[in-house]
């Protein structure tokens, strides 16, 4: 067994939420394809020497500050679905990148003060019969997406399972500065699933070729206790050369860094 969950508390939430009906679609692409789209003070994270990208559409639940512990009345449920990309920092901090944000609830525009990358549109999640159904297009329009899945057996995660789905940050960029917003739940519960539909175009509005094969895709019925820090400004540290690596050295094949568990 693979062991994986939040390698820290947030001890001071800033937000807490349920991220519910969520599937992991990942594609390869060669590490430097993914380098080109990241900004100074992170490179790519790489798993058995390829970048990896993933289109991840959820239920955003539950949204509340930070300061509420319990449900509240009237909170709505809505749609998201992030384009992401895995980096870390020089010093070995590893995390989310995200290349879009797609989401159904204007008030999440608020982030975008800190660089995170929301577009308001129309998006849907819909469970039929053992299918799973997502879709979504940007009111100012451009890309688009459709996703059905048929959800099998719950996994023991391998340890390429764990890398893929378990970050405990995620980097934006704005302000002339890069942010680093911490994440804490519980173990995602996993299980294979297979695509029945699968029409986006996400990943070329993102600046992306094709991949280097077929998708490996993951389902989660979700996680209800997620708590978000502040998101916060990072120290100063080292930054990329016009190659792209940084000073580290070269990671093993697998390695997460210090960021996932």
């Amino acid at each position: 067994m693979v062991a994986y969950g939040a390698e820290q508390r947030v001890r001071v939430p800033a937000l807490r939420a349920g991220w519910l009906t969520q599937t992991f679609v990942h594609w390869a692409y060669p590490p430097e394809t993914v380098r080109a789209l990241l900004p100074a003070g992170l490179v790519v994270d790489e798993y058995e020497g390829a970048a990896w990208v993933g289109l991840t559409p959820l239920v955003m639940a539950d949204v509340r500050p930070g300061v509420v512990p319990a449900r509240m009345p009237g909170v709505p449920t809505f749609a998201e679905t992030n384009l992401r990309t895995y980096v870390r920092r020089p010093d070995g901090r590893d995390g989310l990148w995200f290349l879009s944000l797609e989401v159904a609830c204007p008030l999440m525009l608020a982030a975008r003060a800190i660089g995170a990358p929301y577009n308001p549109g129309t998006l849907s999640v819909t469970k039929r019969g053992g299918t799973v159904s997502y879709a979504g297009s940007r009111w100012a329009g451009g890309p688009t997406y459709r996703l059905t899945v048929r959800p099998g057996d719950p996994i023991e995660p391998t340890e390429r399972d764990v890398w893929l789905t378990s970050r405990w940050r995620a980097y934006t960029r704005g302000l002339g500065m890069l942010w680093e917003t911490p994440v804490e739940h519980e173990p995602w519960p996993l299980a294979d699933a297979t695509v029945d539909v699968l029409e986006e175009t996400l990943t070329v509005a993102a600046g992306l070729p094709a991949p280097l094969g077929e998708p490996v895709v993951h389902f989660s019925p979700g996680v209800r206790h997620v708590r978000m820090g502040p998101s916060l400004p990072c120290g100063p540290g080292a930054r990329q050369g016009s190659s792209g690596q940084d000073s580290s050295g070269p990671r093993r094949p697998g390695s997460s860094g210090p960021g996932s568990t």
